[in-house]
């Protein structure tokens, strides 16, 4: 029997897709074969077609392999999204390896507990993050350092000019020649696109993604060629209307993390697409962008949405050439998604995964109207469910339990931690941790993560449903819900607001204001007014930073009181 919510699916978007039985680099081969000279990616003015790419992957394959590179083994990759990233990235794929991707922003603390973790020995990376790296490479058994910067990929009269601008900056890096240390440009001068061909199935490891770490150590999902071959698939059938060789694809989202990996980066590519890069989101640099390069598909999180709707520069630019737009990594505040439509005319839809999944496993249809608060309908061949806590038993449509999934884009597992595989993967099934509901329809409904909901005077409260009704206050630009420590009900909401610029608003009237649209125990009892919220680089609000500060925050009141 079809699943309800294949009646909700676009018109040209099938329940089922083929998936070719090949290794991940076939997108780029397939691309560069069809479309040798269409233009991959510019970064900063500089262009790179196809061909180009695929043959510059080749060379870095082969400097790899001459390096010792055997299958199977980890290469880190500490890259903002630029064309580096791209090339290393399938060149580690085509000499046999497995992709580490890396958040750049790390501390040499954490670089050394994850490259030691993956066990790379070979890292590629930015010039600027040399510096953190060598300061553990004893301590995590790098042994070969392939170095490149911005500038070996701008345009000529840039590249001269990029080493001024950053010793104007103090950001230069004087690398040292040294044992183990590469200039990536001259590793692909210097050898043939002849690399050995190592065979990969579709079941082998392709990349070992850590995830962010929020309870205990980073773990790395790992994530095979099928699962990031098929989820790259799917969200191409999601846009049936998509046109090869035509789209072009803003890249802002970083590649390290994997929505932007496999939802920008290779979705582009399966679509033999143009990847505009920007390494860092700059609402005037997006919007330029945009308009510019007239970009078709734009990959993002909700606050870069935030950032464009609220932008006095936004009316000055044309973003008519804006069809679809999936938001990912957070929930997506439906005001949010009408501002963001009404400005470009084009679709922006809320989307849902996880790392484990590669990762999208649920979409709201581009072409269907705006259901609030929903995550959309599971993707072709994806399976979805709503189980009880107590028994895991299947749930009716309308009550609340866990969300488990199945398909094609699940991981194989935890990276060296077979006891918390076994605790996220049951038969196939992967446990989300998520707390949902689907309804008539077939549309799931995220209520909020296990761990973040509230439990004050004994009733559960889903923060998510309190911030899309203080998104609704005309003054509010972005808004988290959080449970804090409470004497009397354990826990208590607490809003944290930024207000838009020159709005102003009082904490009264805030909660006076969610007492009109939630029952009362929901509704906020303390708002706290910040200029800023904690974020990842990817741009998601860090809710645990917040609610660590305010319990460090009434630790030191205590004391003092105590003291006094």
């Amino acid at each position: 029997m079809e699943p309800i919510w294949r009646t909700q699916y676009d018109p040209g978007v099938p329940g089922s897709v083929s998936y070719p039985d090949a290794p991940l680099p076939w997108l780029l081969e397939t691309a560069a074969r069809d479309y040798p000279d269409h233009i991959a990616t510019v970064f900063l003015g500089a262009r790179l077609t196809y061909r180009e790419v695929n043959d510059e992957a080749n060379r870095l394959a082969h400097a790899l392999q001459e390096l010792g590179l055997q299958r199977g083994e980890r290469v880190a990759l500490v890259l903002p999204n630029c064309p580096q990233f791209l090339i290393s990235y399938y060149a580690v794929l085509k000499a046999g390896g497995v992709v580490v991707p890396t958040n750049p922003t790390y501390t040499p603390r954490e670089f050394a507990y994850q490259l030691a973790d993956a066990g790379a020995r070979i890292v590629i990376l930015l010039n600027l993050f040399v510096p953190a790296v060598q300061d553990i490479r004893a301590e995590a058994g790098i042994e070969h350092l392939i170095v490149t910067g911005v500038q070996d990929y701008l345009p000529t009269l840039l590249s001269y000019l990029y080493p001024l601008k950053e010793r104007r900056e103090g950001t230069a890096v004087h690398l040292a020649a040294g044992p183990g240390i590469h200039d990536f440009c001259e590793l692909i001068i210097r050898h043939s696109p002849a690399y050995t061909a190592v065979p990969a199935g579709p079941h082998d490891l392709a990349v070992l993604q850590y995830t962010g770490g929020t309870t205990g150590r980073a773990k790395g999902a790992m994530l095979t060629h099928r699962n990031l071959m098929a989820n790259t698939l799917q969200t191409c059938a999601w846009l049936p209307d998509a046109r090869k060789g035509h789209e072009v694809c803003l890249a802002v989202t970083p590649f390290f993390h994997v929505y932007g990996m496999s939802s920008v980066m290779n979705f582009a590519l399966a679509l033999a697409g143009t990847l505009i890069l920007l390494p860092r989101f700059n609402t005037k640099d997006v919007l330029q962008a945009i308009e510019r390069y007239r970009v078709t598909t734009f990959g993002g999180v909700p606050t870069m949405y935030i950032a464009i709707n609220n932008s006095p520069e936004t009316p000055k630019y044309d973003l008519s050439s804006i069809r679809a737009c999936i938001s990912g990594a957070a929930p997506l505040p439906q005001e949010v998604a009408h501002e963001f439509e009404r400005l470009t005319g084009g679709r922006l839809r809320e989307g849902y995964g996880l790392t484990e999944a590669a990762p999208v496993t649920h979409c709201n249809p581009i072409g269907g109207s705006l259901r609030p608060g929903s995550i959309g309908v599971p993707f072709p061949d994806v399976e979805a469910r709503i189980i009880s806590l107590d028994d895991g038993r299947d749930l009716p449509q309308g009550e609340v339990g866990e969300l488990v999934v199945r398909g094609p884009q699940v991981m194989a597992g935890y990276w060296h931690a077979p006891d918390a595989t076994l605790a996220v993967l049951r038969d196939g099934w992967l446990l989300t941790g998520d707390m949902a509901y689907m309804d008539a329809d077939g549309f799931f409904y995220i209520v909020d993560r296990k761990k973040d909901m509230i439990i004050a005077g004994g009733f559960n409260i889903y923060p998510r449903e309190v911030e899309e009704v203080l998104y609704e206050h005309p003054a509010v630009l972005e808004a988290v819900v959080a449970g804090v420590p409470d004497p009397y009900r354990g826990e208590t909401v607490k809003a944290f607001i930024v207000l838009k610029e020159g709005a102003s608003a009082t904490a009264d009237e805030i909660i006076a204001f969610s007492r009109t649209r939630l029952a009362g125990y929901k509704a906020p009892r303390a708002v706290e007014f910040r200029a800023g919220l904690p974020k990842s680089l990817i741009g998601k609000h860090l809710r645990r930073v917040l609610v660590e500060e305010e319990r460090a925050k009434q630790a030191a009141q205590s004391s003092n009181q105590g003291a006094a």
